[in-house]
């Protein structure tokens, strides 16, 4: 395990961090990543069925022998795929992002509130959504990365914890918690944002967002918040294969507990902490979170 030192906004919608990715420039400067060749014969990897075309974003060959899965910050109606477009320069990877349920049908928090129970649904179809896509692949024989920023962090650990630690090859995850404090999770699903003062206490505004999407995408947002990882993972004897940045002042998420960071250490994650808020925790530890995690190594 290594431990490295590190360097919602105002709100429980994690969005900043998918646009603060976009200022930092990246050129690769070598790329490591290819399976052992155990002289075994291999599924043939084809050109992306229409099926799943239907479901992702991506640029690439599409018969490329690594797939990496960007899932970004949100929750959002919109289909982000700036994080595609950002790392498309990989060399010998597919870069993928994945519908979720609201980005595939905006209508679903259009009009009329929605209850907590119906966001946890929509989140349901999601994670299926995304373990369809990682699935296919696998069974092509291909490598599999998944990198999950902020909202992406704990739909890539919901992903884990319903599908399995298999579902991926390795994973990056960036600005997450395992256990989100009550108050704030509570609070989203009354369609109110919250935020962390110093990364540790939790804020939460005292009226819901005034739009009816914006108080939708909360409850979105709190049917994932609402799960304690630490008690989903804890049938995975290793968690090895995963790399966890985290930092100590995150506004948007609060940082990692005692609790949370003892109980990574104890699956073998590869924890990089450090003293920065939201932002500057991806502007400034994304190269190394690559290197760890993937072996692929960014120049900034």
């Amino acid at each position: 395990m290594k431990k490295a030192p590190l360097k919602m906004t105002k709100s429980n919608r994690l969005h900043s961090i998918t646009n603060t990715v976009l200022v930092v420039i990246f050129s690769i400067v070598i790329f490591s990543c290819s399976k052992d060749d155990d002289g075994n014969s291999k599924p043939i990897i084809t050109d992306i069925s229409q099926e799943i075309k239907d479901l992702i974003y991506f640029q690439g060959d599409e018969k490329a022998p690594t797939v990496l899965i960007t899932i970004p910050g949100g929750p959002d109606t919109e289909f982000a795929t700036d994080l595609v477009d950002q790392f498309s320069g990989l060399k010998d990877i597919l870069t993928v992002t994945v519908h979720q349920a609201q980005t595939l049908n905006p209508d679903i928090v259009a009009g009329n509130d929605i209850t907590l129970t119906q966001a946890s649904s929509f989140n349901t179809e999601s994670i299926e959504m995304l373990s369809k896509v990682t699935t296919y692949f696998k069974d092509q024989g291909r490598t599999v990365y998944v990198l999950g920023l902020s909202f992406g962090s704990f739909v890539t650990q919901d992903l884990i914890a319903k599908k399995g630690i298999d579902s991926a090859d390795k994973y990056l995850i960036v600005t997450g918690r395992l256990d989100m404090n009550d108050a704030i999770w509570q609070g989203a699903a009354e369609g109110r944002n919250g935020f962390f003062e110093n990364g540790v206490t939790p804020i939460v505004e005292a009226d819901p967002a005034l739009d009816v999407k914006d108080r939708n995408l909360n409850r979105i947002g709190a049917g994932f918040l609402m799960n304690r990882y630490t008690q989903l993972f804890n049938t995975i004897s290793d968690l090895s294969n995963v790399t966890y940045i985290y930092g100590a002042i995150d506004q948007a998420v609060g940082s990692l507990t005692t609790s949370e960071v003892q109980f990574l250490e104890s699956k073998n994650t590869n924890l990089i902490a450090g003293p920065g808020d939201h932002d500057t925790t991806l502007e400034n530890f994304i190269v190394q979170g690559f290197k760890d995690a993937f072996g692929i190594e960014l120049q900034q």
